[in-house]
């Protein structure tokens, strides 16, 4: 398939992750990645960071050595502001912020609601301010609001759209946005990327099912 490219230069290139897809190798039975993907499509890279399986969104990756260890030290560092949206079960009733250890190791999320379809579920923005594996997906669990797909910390698939049509199979956690000072010029950068249609859908069922009641 081909890759959505949404940032390329000489230091670095982004491309808009699919979900269900994995980013390196893994156990088990051998399938192509991502990176094979877009390795294929714009040369040599390096992979900068992971995005799970089911996770869509802004994949950064390097386009040399050099240029690998400066993007990972950044996010090393947190100089590299993450922005994820979530569409989780329950309606997260303000801005949050989630101190709990994963991995054994202090961490930290921030939760801002985007958007509430109660009683049932809310679109949520979180910032990662710390990078472990899970991060978000554990913290939202922790907090009462788990993701409305989550096999590992809340519900198996499929979710069903309050009219009880199957919409999502997978987690619905999309990243959204990465923001840094780009590593040579030292010039702002943001890279987005658009939410994919599956996650489309079920916010779409969710405001059709608002305003039904409204009706």
């Amino acid at each position: 398939m081909t890759l959505e490219v949404l940032f390329s230069d000489e230091v670095m290139a982004a491309v808009a992750k699919p979900p269900g897809r994995i980013v390196v190798p893994g156990r088990g039975t051998p399938e192509r990645t991502v990176r094979e993907e877009a390795e294929a499509q714009l040369g040599p890279l390096w992979v900068v960071h992971r995005l799970d399986r089911g996770t869509s969104g802004v994949l950064l990756f390097a386009r040399s050595a050099d240029a690998h260890r400066t993007l990972c030290g950044a996010f090393e560092h947190h100089r590299v502001a993450k922005r994820y949206l979530a569409l989780v079960r329950g309606v997260l009733s303000g801005d949050r912020r989630i101190d709990a250890a994963v991995e054994g190791r202090a961490s930290t999320t921030f939760l801002r609601l985007f958007a509430a379809f109660p009683p049932g579920a809310s679109l949520i923005e979180a910032f990662p301010a710390s990078g472990r594996t899970h991060q978000i997906r554990v913290h939202l669990a922790q907090a009462g609001h788990p993701l409305l797909v989550d096999p590992d910390y809340g519900e198996a698939p499929p979710w069903r759209s309050p009219g009880g049509g199957a919409i999502l199979e997978r987690t619905p956690l999309h990243a959204a946005s990465l923001e840094m000072l780009h590593p040579v010029s030292g010039e702002p950068v943001r890279i987005d990327a658009q939410i994919p249609p599956d996650m489309r859908g079920a916010i779409e069922a969710l405001r059709a099912d608002q305003e039904s009641k409204r009706g």
